[in-house]
């Protein structure tokens, strides 16, 4: 079994192999790629048995039928998102296709708190100031985040991990999801409502749902008029599920109190890589750069070594599940169809 990783970074390459020594000593052969799985380096994989791919990897039909027509049977994702393949021509191909549905939660969540708390205390500015030898502290008020109320949309693993971390906080949470399953029932963290009503009560809101035709640019015009004036805005999910552009016109508008991102509707051809003696052409994500109370990172949230250990397990013991033959519990296209699990927790990011 061969199989081409994609996207391979130092950090992919150390715990693939860790976990492939160490539990899956004969699974198979791997070539590493520091290129994006695109049309143009599709050839990359010809006689390779399987890819493996991150979140800004182009599956797309022609991409797909290029990997077939090469000899690839099997698509792993080592990621939890999947709107970026398209499944229906995976289907029709025959291709396995698996994910890793969830991996330390806890990651992710821990990370959206740090944002939050960072751009409230502006800790990031409070550290140049300081090694600049300017301790002045005008410029640097926050608010107290106990008693305030934390909207989170999307109430998977991640989003009740987020929720349990700001009620340690003394905060109030409102819950959105149309989904929510039996972990959610089962445990008194929030309260369930309508997306106006946490968008009107909240003065933070933190977006924990998978990209879907139904979510995509979710926060638009229209629902970021809908939240408290002053509130911020927190994404560490899927950089889809913002209008960028309605986001700016909120925060010029002083209707935006923040915002925070790890991800951005546009980072596919950025992230993930050092663009520091480059010139960056995206200019609404340069002009978002220019707010003081704007807060991006590279999508870095689930990156903790526990993250990264599981990744590489779960992604290694789908090839296994593959190789063997037997039903992959976290397979995206079974006997013949799509799977549309969007009614428990494998499908949230």
């Amino acid at each position: 079994m061969k199989l081409a990783v994609f996207s391979a970074k130092s950090y992919d390459r150390a715990y693939l192999d860790e976990v492939l020594s160490t539990r899956f000593p004969d699974l198979c052969t791997i070539e590493y790629h520091a290129f994006a799985l695109s049309e143009e380096t599709v050839p990359l994989a010809r006689s390779c048995d399987a890819v493996c791919v991150f979140v800004n990897d182009t599956l797309d039909e022609p991409v797909l039928r290029a990997l077939h027509a090469g000899g690839v049977r099997a698509i792993l994702l080592r990621c939890a998102g999947f709107n970026h393949v398209h499944l229906t021509t995976a289907e029709s191909l025959g291709l396995f296709v698996a994910n890793v549905p969830a991996y330390s939660p806890e990651a992710v969540a821990e990370f959206a708190v740090t944002l939050v708390q960072t751009l409230n205390r502006k800790t990031h500015r409070a550290y140049n100031r300081v090694r600049e030898g300017n301790f002045n502290i005008e410029g640097l008020l926050g608010t107290t985040l106990c008693g305030k109320t934390v909207g989170i949309v999307g109430v998977g693993r991640i989003g009740l991990a987020a929720a349990k971390i700001f009620q340690g906080f003394g905060c109030r949470i409102l819950a959105h999801d149309p989904y929510a399953g039996p972990e959610f029932s089962s445990q008194n963290l929030c309260t369930l409502v309508e997306l106006d009503t946490l968008l009107q009560e909240s003065h933070v809101v933190s977006l924990h749902c998978p990209l879907t035709e139904g979510t995509r640019r979710l926060i638009d015009e229209t629902t970021l008029a809908r939240m408290k004036p002053g509130a911020m805005l927190v994404n560490t999910s899927r950089g889809g599920l913002i209008d960028t552009a309605a986001v700016i016109e909120a925060l010029k508008s002083h209707h935006l109190g923040g915002v925070a991102l790890d991800v951005y509707e546009a980072e596919g051809e950025l992230f993930y890589n050092d663009h520091s003696g480059e010139i960056i052409d995206d200019d609404v994500l340069m002009r978002l750069m220019t707010f003081p109370n704007v807060l991006i990172c590279g999508h870095q949230g689930f990156f903790t070594r526990e993250a990264l250990t599981e990744i590489a397990g779960v992604t290694l013991s789908n090839l296994a599940d593959f190789t063997a033959g037997r039903s992959c519990a976290n397979s995206l296209v079974t006997e013949g169809h799509v799977l549309v699990r969007r009614d428990t927790d494998p499908v949230r990011l």
